[in-house]
């Protein structure tokens, strides 16, 4: 039988699509799946489905911080007290950027996304864990210098520019909303069998697993309650 698969969209600015992503990086329970990361421009997709950023939301706006610190302690994922600087901050350079490293893990023809995922889980911790501002131009110039050095990291910021990079971010954008997103984190799913379904939310991920099969109980558990708190 084939592997379940996941396809996670992130974009760097929603502290629940990092939550996913970092789980699904570290947790155990993840380890048999096929994984695939894409970035999309969380401010596009809301604006496709007439969405409200839950920051603009009365009393949602106080929840969400709340929300994002008690799933961090359940799974003991990294993260800063404060709200990070200039939050929502505009990712847009971040993401295309994260597009031209994704053509550059294609364009070696092997499997896996290295280079990406080497990105995201820099670009996440810096502005998540460490309340960094990567997202201005001297802090994604720093990051991407810290991560690949000043020669391929200029060919990134060059290549991010480009008509191609912003087509391929307009593309996953489109493709997440065709997917049936309407915020992050989302994770389009396919079990051993074929069979497909989308999933909205970390506090969604223990329906993710029980649908792609996956034994709960080789999780972790790293925080206060870890896989517990999912039910």
């Amino acid at each position: 039988m084939a592997r379940p698969q996941i396809t996670l969209y992130v974009d760097t600015v929603s502290p629940f699509a990092y939550l996913a992503y970092y789980i699904l990086r570290n947790d155990v329970v993840f380890q048999g799946c096929d994984i695939t990361y894409v970035p999309i421009f969380l401010g596009g997709l809301m604006h496709k489905c007439g969405n409200t950023a839950p920051i603009k939301i009365k009393n949602k706006d106080t929840w969400i911080n709340v929300e994002r610190l008690r799933w961090a302690r359940h799974f003991a994922v990294p993260m800063t007290g404060g709200l990070p600087p200039d939050f929502p901050a505009n990712t847009l350079p971040i993401m295309r950027a994260l597009c031209a490293i994704a053509s550059l893990d294609a364009a070696d023809g092997g499997q896996g996304q290295p280079r990406l995922t080497k990105a995201l889980d820099t670009f996440y911790a810096q502005y998540w864990a460490n309340a960094v501002a990567t997202h201005t131009p001297e802090g994604l110039r720093e990051t991407l210098v810290g991560l690949f050095g000043e020669g391929e990291a200029e060919e990134i910021l060059k290549n991010s520019t480009t008509p191609a990079a912003k087509t391929a971010l307009a593309a996953n954008t489109d493709a997440a909303f065709a997917a049936g997103a309407f915020g992050l984190p989302w994770l389009a799913c396919t079990d051993a069998e074929g069979k497909t379904e989308g999933f909205f939310g970390v506090d969604h991920l223990g329906q993710v697993a029980q649908f792609l099969g996956l034994e709960l109980s080789t999780g972790a558990g790293r925080g206060e309650g870890g896989w517990k708190a999912l039910l």
